[in-house]
């Protein structure tokens, strides 16, 4: 039986800030951003733009793809880390706006960055389990990140949508493996507005220690190795941390290039690596091979092997590739508008 992602959808937020922008206000090297950690700018949401209305926009371009009654779905997952209501899901909303209710499960996940493949790594069980005809795994975000920050500087906005089935798969899921350990390396708690990252342990403890894992391990489960891959993906914190694991792994430029987003997109955090998978799926070919790992802080991996299956060329044309969102109609933010998108200015 073969199982996988039967339409796909992104949205990406038109609006932009340079990282010389943040850091001319707070007095920061914009180089230590752009060459270090090899970042140009981020998405961010308008005044009107959450979690939801993105989440929305991504799951009726994966429905244009898949060309399914929404009333077939029987979960929607949404997978964030900013959810706009602390107790009211998001994915009621999102199931109600695009015609999937009542009859269906539906429930907001969280496990930092890696939200969304959980919320994709659950809709593949329960389809595989013929549970449900169709399951929507989404993964979106916000851009969080306390002013002057090091998160400021990448922690951008998008949102990825995959639909699940059984019939006219286009991307065949032929492995999964996930990776967890308790490090403790990003946290946000109740009632705090931005986030906290334990400095050292961002690193080696805990994105290289946990995608290099759950990568070679995936691979050994499966018999494979990176020549025998056309494509690969990994969470994007910044522009440095998945070009040093796609190295340290033995994967070549031209395998990782295309899902690398963050030089301009930021890191989207829940919407990172299915962002990356997007981009790759609007140009791979039938029978090309990707290996997609995903990281959220933690800490855990989740890694899964897609096989491209011939309906891709049906599918792709259907809906808005995610390059042109990422590149086209792009409009620049002072840091003062900024602030006030992300509700750091309020009124008195």
């Amino acid at each position: 039986m073969v199982v996988g992602i039967i339409g796909y959808g992104t949205y990406i937020p038109r609006y932009r800030i340079r990282v010389e922008e943040i850091a001319k206000v707070w007095g920061t090297d914009a180089e230590t951003y752009k060459k270090g950690l090899m970042l140009q700018e981020k998405a961010v949401p308008a005044l009107d733009q959450d979690v939801i209305t993105m989440s929305v926009e991504a799951a009726r371009y994966a429905l244009a793809r898949a060309r399914i009654d929404a009333s077939d779905i029987g979960a929607v997952y949404i997978g964030s880390e900013s959810h706009p209501y602390a107790v009211k899901p998001s994915g009621t909303v999102v199931a109600e706006a695009i015609g999937a209710t009542p009859n269906l499960h539906c429930a907001d996940l969280e496990f930092a960055c890696k939200a969304g493949s959980e919320a994709m790594f659950i809709c593949f069980g329960l389809v595989t389990a013929k549970t449900m005809k169709y399951a929507l795994a989404i993964g979106a975000d916000t851009a969080q990140g306390a002013p002057g920050d090091a998160l400021e500087f990448s922690a951008a906005a998008g949102a990825a949508a995959y639909l699940f089935g059984r019939d006219k798969v286009a991307v065949e899921i032929e492995e999964t493996f996930s990776f967890c350990t308790d490090t403790t390396d990003f946290w946000r708690r109740e009632y705090q507005h931005y986030p906290h990252h334990g400095g050292r342990f961002t690193g080696e403890p805990a994105y290289f220690r946990h995608t290099l894992s759950a990568a070679k391990a995936i691979m050994e489960k499966a018999g494979k190795k990176p020549e025998d891959f056309t494509y690969a993906v990994f969470h994007q914190p910044n522009g440095k941390f998945p070009m040093m694991a796609a190295q340290k792994l033995g994967f070549k430029p031209e395998q990782w290039q295309i899902g690398r987003l963050s030089p301009t997109l930021g890191n989207t955090y829940s919407g990172a690596s299915p962002l990356g998978l997007a981009a790759i799926l609007d140009q791979a070919k039938p029978e090309d091979r990707i290996l997609m790992v995903s990281f959220g802080s933690g800490a855990g991996s989740d890694a899964f092997i897609y096989r491209v299956t011939p309906e891709i060329e049906n599918i792709r044309n259907r809906g808005p590739k995610t390059r042109a969102q990422l590149d086209n109609a792009k409009q620049y933010l002072d840091y003062g508008t900024y602030a006030k998108f992300r509700g750091k200015i309020l009124k008195s």
